[in-house]
């Protein structure tokens, strides 16, 4: 619709930003107080609203976060154990690219909800899962693998880092899901998935993720009193349930 030369947009399409940047916010929160939370959040809630912030845009904003995360929490990244999540990264994209055209993503996607309620049940049995190399690798090939059939990446790796202190848990997943992030957005270029109107829509969100990532300063003098191992497990089942709901819808 046009008046006097200018262009009006509906009232549901800034609604529809609203709602966005209250996802976003969320999200932000989350995992700008835990480490993780912004996709597994965002991504099935943004679908709902609009296609088309999955998932060039989001990933857009989760650069943004996860650069900001790092700064913050810089002084407690552990680089060794990125080096060897990064590996597992790698694999797991190399995977899912190798199998996502002869198998079923939705039956993949469930097989790795699956997964991760085990994971969690294994951790609330008592089992500890230490960040070493070989745990290290398998958590980041898992994470590459889920991340991209179904946008879901953070759990695998959050379940290793349940036990370890807040600080670290941020600092060091921030600096990992930069490069993992950066990975997929130059995945996106190359097959003409990430141009001019991916920026612009991201854009509309940053309000939502720079406000999120500011209430994250409040939450994280809460978790980091000894809820962070609580706030991981939680988190991370009930991203195994979304990916199981969604999936099953």
């Amino acid at each position: 619709m046009r008046r006097d030369g200018c262009i009006l947009v509906p009232i549901l399409e800034w609604t529809n930003v609203f709602l966005a940047n209250l996802v976003v916010v969320l999200g932000a929160t989350l995992q700008g107080s835990v480490g993780f939370g912004l996709g597994f959040v965002g991504a099935p809630l943004l679908m709902l609203l609009n296609p088309t912030y999955i998932p060039g845009p989001l990933l857009l904003n989760a650069v943004v976060l996860t650069v900001l995360l790092t700064h913050r929490e810089r002084h407690s990244i552990v680089f060794s154990e990125i080096r060897w999540a990064v590996v597992g990264r790698l694999v797991g994209v190399a995977a899912a690219a190798a199998v996502v055209a002869s198998i079923s993503t939705d039956g993949l996607a469930l097989i790795l909800g699956v997964l991760v309620l085990i994971l969690v049940g294994l951790s609330l049995s008592g089992l500890k899962f230490k960040p070493n190399w070989k745990s290290l690798v398998v958590a980041g090939t898992l994470s590459g693998f889920s991340g991209t059939i179904a946008s879901v990446g953070a759990p695998p790796m959050a379940i290793v880092y349940q036990n370890e202190a807040g600080p670290r848990v941020r600092g060091t997943l921030s600096a990992f899901f930069v490069i993992g992030t950066l990975l997929s957005l130059c995945a996106l270029f190359v097959v003409g998935r990430l141009g001019r109107g991916e920026f612009t829509t991201a854009s509309l969100m940053l309000p939502g993720l720079l406000f999120g990532f500011f209430l994250s300063r409040r939450m994280t003098v809460v978790l980091d009193r000894g809820h962070t191992r609580n706030a991981i497990l939680a988190l991370a089942g009930a991203g195994g349930f979304l990916l199981i709901f969604r999936e099953l819808l």
